[in-house]
């Protein structure tokens, strides 16, 4: 059996983006009950060098529902978006879900083969679709993901793996 285009981009990035929105409404809920500002939580590192919260979780849209952009328009790159509190990134992660869920398969599945340019300044790395996906896009989406987790976790919110894993997909 083979995997489809859809199957490898859509279905993982909606599994982990609607797990991230209930790791998302837990952390605000213990912060909630904690006392702990939220805004602390959206400008949290979990080491000076690394980006904040708020770069994780805008990362998780960027990585799975702009990547799907970047299949189309067969360019991509680094993110950029306005700074905002917890509650707009938990408005902005539940409207990349919806807006993923809303992808056909046949037009995703008629991007396969195709070409993506990630642009860096004078830099540019060309990719075949399922490339792009594969070794870029997914490998970035995850760390973002699992940072935004970790940072949450380290605020003492009550977080397992099977918090971030979600609905797994199963069947024979």
């Amino acid at each position: 059996m083979s995997v489809s285009l859809y199957d490898l981009s859509i279905g993982s990035y909606t599994q982990i983006v609607e797990s991230m929105i209930g790791v998302m409404k837990k952390g605000a809920e213990h912060c909630e009950a904690e006392g702990i500002d939220l805004a602390e939580v959206v400008a949290t590192r979990l080491y000076p060098d690394m980006a904040n919260f708020h770069f994780q979780v805008t990362s998780l849209t960027h990585h799975s529902l702009g990547a799907i952009e970047g299949l189309k328009s067969g360019s991509f790159g680094p993110p950029a978006y306005p700074d905002c509190g917890y509650s707009e990134l938990q408005a902005m992660t539940e409207k990349t879900l919806a807006e993923l869920r809303a992808q056909k398969p046949d037009e995703i599945e008629a991007l396969a083969g195709g070409q993506v340019v990630f642009r860096l300044g004078d830099n540019e790395i060309p990719f075949t679709a399922e490339n792009f996906v594969l070794s870029f896009s997914m490998p970035n989406f995850y760390f973002h993901a699992t940072t935004a987790y970790d940072i949450l976790r380290s605020k003492g919110v009550p977080l397992g793996k099977r918090d971030f894993l979600g609905a797994i997909r199963v069947g024979a």
